[in-house]
């Protein structure tokens, strides 16, 4: 389904869209080519989980279909990024998507949950076996002297917002949240050190809080944000931005929606001119997701659509919020505004000429 007509374009800059979970498997993959350089984001695929609303056999043709698109376009780029270490954004481990590239990832050392780390630990095995080092001899001394500031004070909105009659039921969760943190700290301080890597072509650099010149684009990427609400146990995220001569591209990653307000104000002061925004997970509301943040995901959404109305940008609402039929009822005020404003707010697989397959128009 996917193809080279899935491409956004704006000045000298190309977006293509490598795949999505609107297109049938979990993934927010994008291919991004400036006269500079080509990036791919986030190589990774999941299937389907099994309450979507699909056949177990399109989950699978959907899937390796998004699997060949992921290494068509990685033959094409220079740089891979790796916001974080889940399935749906990395794939561990398949040569020809990463070597001889450069690598600009998560840093798997610090502001990561057990499982994030046990799968960097093995992409980072498999990527120096398949180049003939063994990455024991590359581990470092553990940092049991690493510094971690209070991740609370990034988020002061969050933290001054009057949550009601759940407020009290806030304060619990954040009690108990930050509790968690610093047993985590105690974790990473333990943690025998993967380095960064320079093996000839293949080069790997940790990405948190930093940016990087390619000729005249510019990656940057935002410090560890929580995936999904504060103190999310399924860890960390980095967003990624991209520029080219004042054309600015934006992937948030995992951030659900954003659920966290402050990082309404991240994404606003970039000003994308092509916004990659990951939704709320509507399908697991009453699970892990309760009423209380989805409201704040859809509040948020609303003040990102307004925030940049005068930008006039392509905002690209998918990954985790089309995981379910009733997505757009359950978001609707974001549908509503953005087209009171006239601003482009549409799944990725429009881009590719089609509804999200979850609708079952296909």
């Amino acid at each position: 389904m996917a193809g080279k007509d899935c491409v956004i374009s704006v000045g000298d800059v190309d977006v293509e869209i490598v795949w999505f979970d609107s297109m049938g498997a979990k993934s927010s993959s994008i291919l991004v080519k400036t006269p500079s350089v080509s990036i791919l984001v986030d190589p990774g695929i999941a299937v389907m989980h099994p309450s979507f609303p699909a056949s177990y056999e399109d989950k699978i043709r959907w899937f390796n279909e998004g699997y060949r698109r992921i290494l068509t376009a990685a033959k094409e780029a220079d740089v891979i990024t790796l916001t974080h270490y889940h399935y749906d954004h990395f794939i561990d481990f398949e040569p020809r998507v990463y070597i001889g590239k450069t690598i600009l990832a998560k840093n798997p050392n610090k502001y990561i949950n057990d499982s994030q780390r046990k799968r960097a630990l093995s992409f980072y095995k498999n990527l120096l076996e398949h180049l003939g080092y063994n990455l024991e001899t590359y581990l470092s001394s553990p940092q049991d002297t690493l510094e971690i500031p209070d991740p609370l004070k990034h988020i002061p909105k969050a933290m001054a917002k009057d949550y009601g009659d759940y407020s009290s039921r806030k304060k619990e969760l954040i009690k108990k949240g930050l509790k968690w943190f610093w047993g985590r700290v105690e974790k990473w301080r333990r943690y025998p050190i993967i380095p960064e890597l320079r093996l000839g072509k293949t080069r790997i650099f940790y990405a948190d809080n930093k940016c990087f010149s390619f000729g005249r684009t510019r990656i940057c990427f935002s410090r560890p944000l929580f995936h999904g609400i504060e103190f999310s146990r399924v860890g960390w995220i980095l967003m990624v931005m991209i520029e080219y001569k004042g054309i600015k591209i934006m992937h948030t990653s995992d951030v659900n929606g954003p659920i966290i307000e402050d990082y309404v104000d991240y994404i606003l002061s970039f000003k994308p001119d092509i916004l990659f925004l990951d939704g709320p997970p509507t399908y697991l509301l009453g699970y892990t997701m309760n009423r209380i943040n989805l409201g704040r995901a859809i509040n948020n959404g609303l003040a990102i659509i307004d925030g940049l109305t005068d930008k006039k940008p392509y905002i690209i609402y998918d990954h985790h919020v089309v995981r379910e039929k009733n997505f757009i009822e359950r978001t609707k005020p974001v549908w509503r505004k953005s087209a009171e404003l006239g601003v482009f707010f549409k799944p990725a697989s429009n881009i590719c000429g089609y509804d999200p397959v979850v609708l079952g128009k296909q």
